[in-house]
């Protein structure tokens, strides 16, 4: 036992003190906070350039309706003309032609945008409302009702119907099936980058100490499935100690942005200031509010907890295949075979995630959250969506008593592999290191 401490206190202090350790627990809050603030910044910064649009109106009815608005302006040509030809496209005042062919009424792809670039989603959309509402009111005005568009506007109802989560003690608590989805989907990916980031750490260590021949050297003082334990369990400490790196330095950064600021995040806005609400600096207002009820609607707790068991029992199942991987191979170029699949599962979990997401109560969902090759990414998946407590203990159950089977035959190949030299490894070959006896 005191040899594996060894092992893992050299291969934790070893990885710790890499200069690539050192720089990526650092960046990735960084990366992290500005996911968080740059497209709340982004979505304030507006394009103020002037864009001049040029109508050209071959029925001669619907110039008037463009009006110039902000930084949009429109000049009209109306009567019988061609589409615009390679001289007009060379005006750089010019941004986009506008033709309209036929009466819109009659004929609704009659209208066609020009530009010698691609216009935008923005400017589409503003063209498309213009018109559409033009049409409308030209076409309620000639059914001759009395006050119809009163009555249509006073007969539209839009409503805001709220999820309610009722606890088992009867509190109640906002909830979003969309919040949910996403929460899900971002859990499930993070454990799929972390069990194949340091799972695939493994397989480089250990291929490389194979290939320098220092291995030769370990195993004279210990067992080659102490080698293995070792080196699966200094790995998993390094994540969990940049994971809880991360946390801690993205929370700091958040909070002296905040105080920088001078207002939080999801503060509510201040009404009588110029620009507050969704489109203020920072201040997402009242829909950003109400998104962080319906995330208070989450189990943040169960979430982070099972989200550390699943880490581990993921990495420490995947990463004694990778172990198996890298003292198979003499270079990394011959473990891509080998590689493919046992990432397979983790893929196929994503895409189950990514629609299961959509009926959380699919079948599918539901069986692959206990498959030990599937249920850290797709368990995880589930959580937020609320999962009985014994369908977490199962699957947990299942996932680390499939750790200790396929640890030990991962084990039985790194024992016969560790110590093989320049023949070429087939799945028939590592058929047979599993049949050696011990």
């Amino acid at each position: 036992m005191n040899k594996i401490y060894l092992i893992i206190r050299r291969e934790y202090w070893t990885r710790v003190n890499k200069k690539s350790f050192i720089i990526l627990t650092f960046l990735t809050p960084v990366l992290f906070a500005a996911l968080i603030f740059v497209p709340l910044w982004l979505a304030t910064i507006k394009d103020n350039e002037q864009k001049v649009f040029v109508i050209l109106d071959d029925t001669g009815k619907y110039a008037p309706v463009f009006q110039d608005v902000d930084h949009y302006v429109f000049k009209y040509q109306s009567g019988k003309m061609d589409v615009p030809d390679q001289k007009w496209s060379l005006n750089k005042e010019i941004y986009a032609f506008i033709h309209i062919k036929e009466d819109l009424s009659n004929n609704p792809n009659a209208m066609s945008i020009y530009s010698e670039k691609t216009v935008s989603m923005p400017e589409v959309n503003m063209v498309r409302s213009v018109m559409e509402k033009y049409l409308e009111n030209e076409k309620l005005a000639s059914f001759n009702i009395p006050n119809i568009k009163e009555m249509i506007r006073q007969s539209q109802i839009k409503l805001n119907i709220d999820t309610i989560k009722i606890g088992k003690d009867g509190t109640e608590k906002e909830s979003s099936g969309e919040i949910a989805a996403a929460v899900s989907l971002v859990v499930s990916l993070l454990i799929y980058m972390f069990i194949f980031m340091y799972g695939a750490q493994v397989m480089n260590s250990v291929s490389e100490e194979k290939t320098n021949r220092i291995v030769e050297v370990i195993i004279s003082s210990v067992k080659p499935f102490h080698l293995m334990m070792g080196k699966i369990l200094g790995t998993v400490l390094v994540g969990l100690t940049q994971f809880f790196l991360w946390i801690v330095f993205t929370g700091i950064i958040v909070t002296i942005v905040n105080l920088i600021l001078g207002v939080s995040l999801f503060s509510s806005p201040d009404t009588t200031l110029p620009g507050a609400g969704i489109d203020g600096l920072f201040s997402p207002g009242n829909e950003a509010t109400a998104v962080m009820k319906k995330l208070s609607g989450i189990d943040w707790g169960t979430l982070f907890v099972c989200f550390i068991i699943y880490f581990l029992g993921g990495y420490l199942l995947y990463s004694s295949f990778f172990a198996a991987i890298g003292a198979a191979v003499d270079t990394s170029s011959e473990s891509q075979q080998f590689v493919l699949p046992v990432t397979l599962p983790l893929i196929f979990a994503l895409y189950v995630v990514i629609y299961g997401i959509r009926n959380p109560e699919g079948p599918l969902f539901f069986w692959c959250s206990f498959i030990p090759f599937t249920s850290p990414i797709v368990m995880m998946a589930r959580i937020p969506f609320e999962v009985p407590v014994w369908q977490i203990l199962l699957s947990v159950a299942l996932l680390i008593m499939s750790f200790i089977v396929f640890t030990w035959i991962s084990g039985k190949i790194y024992k016969t592999g560790i110590l093989m030299y320049g023949k070429k490894v087939s799945y028939h070959e590592i058929w047979k290191w599993l049949k050696y006896r011990s």
